[in-house]
């Protein structure tokens, strides 16, 4: 009885959430913000997670991943075999302006940690873009490092980025708007629900498949690169992959934004107050980094500064996909970096820190003997 008890509860618990994702959607698109239906049901659950404790919010793993499987269908559509040209053209600038960005990285953590007192391993580790599964994992095998704080202010960077850089790529600065141009005919019958079939069945299984096979070898971000490898391989061999309806990338942002929204939970910091005030000054601070180098690299390269910022902030490359494709930004441009950044971060970032660490640790152990 008590375990039909808890079933039935849950299930009230995963209705509440959705509810509350979808009015946050509504209500965000009612009043014309950017991104509604990811921002709006990760503010809303986010707001409702603190309010309601009776009936506590939840969001399972599984419908977040559903989201990353057709952002990750989405932003593998966009490659061609002339992208994969380009690629090896920005190569260098990709490895320059990956490696300035986490130099700033390394800076900004130091400042924090200077004037904050928390100990600096724990600061860089929170404070590294596009890593938050690495980083935490690497954290937990590290000694002296708070995994409290490394998450906060992974996730609170992370909420930061997904709030702000809307807000900053529609504003006049970078000279970007919703794209509401109405399509051909073509374009209308091949993004509707009827255009999807048959091709997108056999998508939906190979880009599952490759989703679920990536997470058993433990790859980065498995339900987004997974399904964006097999997309791009099956749409270059020949397989035509139908554009995606509105209204189901829609879905993805809700099942990606409702998630997001519980992740952030400051009822587990001490000092609650400084680490807030930390996380958004090492955010704010990292961001003014980005448009610095989206700046250097719009100099290296004729892209548009969008398109260049969206491929050098510092957030997920699902969500900055999902921005790039509102604004009509060059998404596979924005894929690619976004993509080498991720791929770095996890081949060379962890044994680079770890053996920072160890050489800072040994320092401190021969001062003490000093």
């Amino acid at each position: 009885m008590n375990d039909l008890r808890l079933f039935h509860m849950k299930w009230v618990q995963l209705l509440f959430s959705i509810v509350l994702a979808v009015i946050g959607g509504f209500l965000f698109q009612w009043i014309h913000c950017p991104l509604p239906w990811l921002l709006g049901p990760m503010i809303v659950v986010f707001i409702g997670s603190r309010l309601f404790k009776r009936i506590k919010p939840v969001w399972p793993g599984p419908m977040r991943d559903s989201g990353m499987v057709i952002i990750g269908y989405m932003l593998g559509l966009s490659f061609t075999l002339e992208t994969f040209k380009q690629i090896g053209k920005q190569l260098p600038s990709m490895i320059l302006l990956t490696a300035l960005l986490l130099v700033c990285t390394y800076l900004i953590a130091l400042m924090v940690a200077k004037f904050s007192g928390l100990n600096f391993p724990t600061v860089l580790m929170g404070s590294i873009p596009g890593g938050l599964s690495q980083m935490i994992a690497l954290a937990e095998e590290l000694k002296g490092i708070d995994l409290t704080v490394v998450t906060f202010l992974q996730v609170s960077r992370i909420i930061m980025i997904i709030f702000f850089v809307p807000l900053f790529i529609f504003s006049p600065l970078f000279g970007s708007s919703l794209h509401h141009s109405l399509p051909d005919t073509a374009s209308a019958a091949a993004a509707s629900w009827g255009g999807l079939f048959p091709h997108i069945l056999v998508y939906a299984v190979v880009c599952t498949a490759c989703a679920l096979l990536w997470k058993k070898i433990k790859f980065p971000t498995a339900f987004l690169l997974g399904p964006m490898v097999a997309t791009i391989i099956l749409h270059l061999s020949g397989l035509s992959g139908p554009a995606l309806p509105s209204s189901l990338v829609s879905i993805s942002q809700l099942l990606i934004g409702g998630y997001l929204g519980l992740m952030l939970k400051p009822e587990n910091l001490k000092n609650k107050l400084k680490i807030i005030l930390l996380a958004l000054l090492s955010g704010t601070a990292l961001l003014i980094c980005s448009v610095v180098l989206s700046l250097l690299l719009t100099q290296l390269h004729p892209v548009p500064l969008s398109t260049s910022f969206l491929s050098l902030s510092p957030g997920g490359m699902d969500q900055m996909g999902i921005i790039a494709k509102e604004v009509n930004a060059d998404l596979s441009f924005v894929t690619c970096y976004q993509l080498f950044r991720t791929l770095f971060i996890f081949l060379v970032v962890p044994p680079v820190l770890k053996a920072l660490f160890k050489a800072m640790h040994r320092r401190r152990a021969s001062d003490k003997v000093a």
